[in-house]
């Protein structure tokens, strides 16, 4: 790449409190990353907060005098092209600029993601999403949008569906038969676990306490299995998926059918392990006598299924990588290439009353499990992608029961709702 010149504007919300979760270190990161890397420069930063993207640039080394705030597009473009960094509070404005190749989303922010996404494809830029929730919700629309625009929808590498479809393009390139797809998760599930319940666990991260009651609930664990499903069209086993408990070496017998001996209904699934956190994995077989002779030469196990783990997952600083694939070979890294396979609904974590008001991923009142899309579809359970602070219940649900679209009133004003729509009115068809 060093002969190549990609120019990178990035979405970032910097600790804007209840907003988001952590999304201020997933923008420096991948800030202080890129400067390392040949033929790459972030060239404009959007955040809300001025100061917050002033700080992520001098982290990143750039110098003071290189910077430049702008709040017209021609104050922007101008800057880009003297090679300045430009800093910015209007994202809409950011995906206007003219020299930007790529967008990244880092705001996971699922009503903000999708703007962001559909002004980089309007204006024919590529699209990298660090907002899962945004793409399992709405990414079907944006990806066919994409390619009519003839521009890049990506999730990114180094978030777990990136790194799982990493190892699933390997094998299925390799000929191997895909049993089952997965990632750990690196504490027990917890589905009433609340920003009070997780303040000291955040406190010693340094973490919003909402980053950290999404993953304890599994809310984030079932999103990303979402997204990992509606690339490769591998369904959760059943709602919610198992959350086995076991190391790497268990694995191949586990995701054998219960016919034979292991402990899933199916083949081509995905799911969860708690106990092999940070890593993701991908369970393979092979019907051909050779090819297990070789296998087990290899050191790979005794078959017929095997494993194939990575035992880490860099978040966004692998970012870049998605970066250079959409730019430089029009590829993306994972996208929903399968349509809705899986939907992710939105439960109750408490009784709820009619008039209750619903908060948002990570709070006290919602959390996602993960489902077969046609069955959610046939419950009418409302996608937790939807949610927000804005909607009020119209009956009352149970704890542990999902909620559905009848039970709130629709959110007209949302983007991301009427996306939705456009959406669903496409699959129907």
């Amino acid at each position: 790449m060093a002969f190549v010149s990609m120019l990178i504007g990035i979405i970032t919300f910097i600790g804007i409190g209840d907003l988001i979760a952590n999304a201020g270190q997933i923008g420096r990161g991948m800030i202080s990353q890129i400067p390392s890397m040949n033929g790459m420069k972030v060239v404009a930063t959007s955040d809300l907060q001025i100061d917050n993207v002033a700080r992520a640039y001098e982290l990143a080394g750039v110098p003071p005098e290189e910077v430049v705030t702008a709040d017209t597009l021609e104050k922007a473009e101008r800057a880009v092209k003297e090679n300045k960094s430009v800093a910015m509070t209007d994202s809409g404005l950011l995906c206007q600029v003219d020299g930007i190749d790529v967008i990244v989303d880092a705001t996971e922010v699922p009503e903000v993601g999708t703007s962001v996404a559909l002004g980089a494809i309007e204006h024919k830029k590529h699209i990298v999403m660090l907002n899962v929730e945004a793409d399992i919700t709405v990414g079907v629309y944006l990806n066919s949008l994409a390619e009519e625009q003839g521009v890049v929808y990506t999730g990114s590498a180094g978030d777990e569906p990136g790194a799982i479809m990493e190892l699933y393009d390997f094998a299925d390139a390799l000929g191997f038969e895909v049993v089952g797809l997965g990632k750990g998760k690196n504490n027990p599930l917890n589905t009433g676990a609340t920003p009070d319940s997780v303040a000291e666990a955040a406190r010693k991260k340094k973490s919003n306490p909402k980053m950290i009651a999404s993953f304890q609930d599994g809310t984030k664990t079932m999103v990303e299995m979402n997204a990992a499903a509606n690339a490769t069209g591998f369904l959760p086993d059943k709602p919610g998926m198992h959350g086995f408990k076991a190391g790497v070496k268990e694995l191949p017998d586990i995701f054998r059918l219960e016919s034979e001996g292991g402990q899933v209904r199916n083949h081509k699934i995905v799911d969860f392990v708690q106990g092999i956190a940070p890593g993701v994995f991908a369970i393979i077989s092979s019907e051909k006598e050779e090819v297990n002779e070789e296998m087990k030469y290899l050191s790979m196990g005794e078959g017929p299924n095997y494993v194939l783990y990575r035992p880490y997952h860099l978040t966004s600083l692998e970012t870049p990588l998605s970066v250079a694939k959409a730019y430089l070979h029009n590829t993306p890294t994972s996208a929903p290439y399968k349509g809705m396979i899986a939907e992710t609904a939105t439960v109750a974590k408490v009784d709820l009353k009619a008039g209750d008001s619903l908060d948002t991923i990570g709070g006290y009142t919602i959390y996602g499990r993960i489902y077969d899309y046609e069955e959610a579809k046939s419950m009418n359970a409302l996608p937790i992608g939807l949610v927000s602070n804005k909607l009020m219940l119209k009956n009352d649900v149970k704890k542990g029961e999902a909620i559905t679209y009848s039970d709130v009133d629709h959110d007209d004003s949302s983007l991301i709702w009427n996306l939705r729509k456009k959406q669903d009115a496409m699959l129907e068809r």
